[in-house]
């Protein structure tokens, strides 16, 4: 251990000591190299990527005792880096983390900052709504993305919402987001969005019993979903009807669960938009159409 010395050398032995681990990168990071990466920057206070004239800059013991600290709790623990780091990124911005809330991966990212092109193109939405926000992040990204929308940010779990008010003062957005605690629609009767947007839990319980340690520190409640991981799509879709505007539409996300919601909806249309960078299970539908289908 004494032979460690170097933002490189540390960089070296926590990628090695995570691949002989068998950790799980599927918070953030793309491996045991770009992990190790994300640690040890936040540990000495850098900015990623790592800046190569660092790299055989000698640390101090205080920081290295810190590193060592941090890259062992991966591998004990098996925490997730976000969690360890209290952070993490989504659709291009920073968000406040911690294991009250999963941790933002959500492929919809990528739809908001195209603007849900071309669904939207012709009519920003006034109002949206986000079911199941968690951390906050999908709702704060759809306010920047619409500067002239209010957002309802609705999550039944109390811990969550505390997170998410965290980032919601972080983009000064405590204005135009409203936290709100509610089992889905409950709470918002007589209420109408031009947008729903939601990453509800759709993991069948079956199948969370066999995801990798890291996903065991999120709350099981954000993931899994009795009836094969659909009892919150269903209710999300035929509750939509009532929450949507005429125009309006919902923007579904159920991952690897997608073929069993379109087995047991076979008359909907979804739209499965296909995502550039990856990720599986995004349905997008206009409410006159979901209408017609579920009559």
């Amino acid at each position: 251990m004494d032979s460690l010395r170097t933002l490189r050398d540390f960089l070296r032995w926590g990628a090695s000591r995570f691949v002989a681990a068998d950790l799980f990168y599927g918070h953030g990071t793309a491996g045991a190299a770009d992990e190790a990466a994300v640690l040890l920057a936040h540990v000495l206070h850098l900015d990623l990527p790592l800046a190569p004239e660092f790299l055989d800059a000698a640390l101090t013991a205080d920081e290295r005792a810190a590193v060592r600290a941090v890259l062992r709790r991966r591998v004990v623990e098996r925490l997730p880096a976000p969690y360890l780091t209290g952070e993490a990124w989504f659709a291009g911005l920073r968000f406040a983390v911690d294991p009250r809330v999963l941790i933002p991966r959500s492929p919809i990212a990528e739809l908001i900052e195209s603007g849900f092109s071309p669904w939207l193109d012709e009519a920003p939405p006034g109002r949206i709504l986000d079911i199941g926000t968690g951390s906050g992040c999908i709702a704060v990204a759809c306010a920047l993305a619409f500067p002239e929308a209010v957002v309802d940010a609705v999550d039944i779990s109390a811990d969550a919402l505390d997170v998410a008010a965290v980032n919601v003062a972080r983009y000064g957005l405590q204005a135009r987001v409203r936290p709100v605690q509610s089992d889905l629609y409950a709470a918002l009767a007589g209420q109408r969005y031009d947008l729903i947007v939601s990453n509800p839990p759709y993991v069948p319980e079956t199948e969370y019993a066999g995801l990798p340690a890291e996903y065991r520190h999120e709350p099981g409640s954000a993931l899994v979903s009795d009836d094969q991981g659909l009892e919150h799509p269903l209710r999300i879709l035929y509750g939509a009807l009532d929450h949507l505007t005429e125009d309006g539409l919902l923007v579904l996300e159920v991952g690897a669960t997608w073929p069993a919601l379109a087995a047991r909806l076979p008359q909907v249309p979804f739209i499965w938009v296909e995502l550039e960078r990856g990720g599986e299970g995004v349905a997008v539908i206009e409410r006159r159409v979901l209408a017609e289908a579920l009559a």
